[in-house]
């Protein structure tokens, strides 16, 4: 049977390039953001490729769930989910099933990221709220101890965060997860070419991310408020000696 993994993140996180590091796995399959069609549907919000993204997966939730249910010839199925997709009216059940992770990163950051792809930015676009419920929510459903990983700790010591996540998910660690090679891949979204440019051109997690930057003052107002549950999600953390 295959393990399930579902890594649960905000956008503009390093998530693309973590599903670059699990698809490098000889032993594992990765889908990208699979409820992503069904959100924009939902939601009518005009996201960059709008039409193509609605054309390239289920627009059912039920649909997508029956999907992530399926094995196969590999030994682990990674799922990249973002946070804000899942909406309340998905029943969550399916969940049970899965071995659960989540991805974070501080709010200001994802904000200077998220505003150079899509000028317009609500709490809701960013997730880290929805976040916060979901950890709760999916912690009680599971009864797993699910771990949490900081983008920034990861981009420290990828090594010894990765090695330490399988460890908490009782899989073994591979090498293979610290590099992979450069330029698309079929797993990715349709969307891909409006968000992927810097993954594509990737061969390894990179620190080069760590820019200064000053927000404008109605995003230092959006930062404060979702500092409430990022840090909450934060004091739980994986964490190794170089991300202390």
């Amino acid at each position: 049977m295959t393990r399930k993994i579902a890594m649960w993140s905000g956008p503009r996180n390093i998530s693309t390039a973590m599903m670059r590091s699990w698809e490098n796995r000889p032993d594992c399959k990765v889908i990208d953001e699979p409820f992503y069609a069904y959100y924009l549907a939902q939601t009518k919000l005009k996201h960059p490729m709008y039409e193509d993204v609605l054309q390239s997966q289920p627009l059912q939730w039920q649909t997508v769930v029956e999907q992530l249910k399926q094995d196969d010839e590999h030994d682990l199925f990674y799922q990249k989910h973002m946070t804000h997709h899942m909406l309340p009216d998905i029943d969550l059940s399916w969940c049970k099933e899965v071995s659960h992770c989540f991805l974070i990163r501080d709010p200001a950051s994802v904000l200077n990221s998220y505003v150079k792809k899509i000028a317009d930015v609500s709490s809701d676009d960013i997730g880290i709220e929805r976040q916060f419920e979901l950890y709760q929510q999916l912690c009680t459903l599971t009864g797993q101890e699910i771990p949490i990983i900081n983008s920034v700790d990861v981009l420290r010591d990828p090594k010894g965060i990765l090695s330490r996540l399988c460890q908490r998910l009782d899989i073994p660690f591979d090498a293979h997860m610290l590099h992979w090679p450069q330029g698309p891949r079929d797993s990715d979204g349709v969307w891909a070419k409006h968000w992927y440019q810097n993954v594509e051109s990737s061969t390894q997690f990179c620190q080069a991310g760590f820019e200064a930057f000053n927000l404008p003052e109605h995003l230092i107002e959006l930062a404060e408020y979702n500092n409430t549950f990022y840090r909450e999600l934060q004091k739980q953390r994986i964490t190794t000696p170089l991300t202390l």
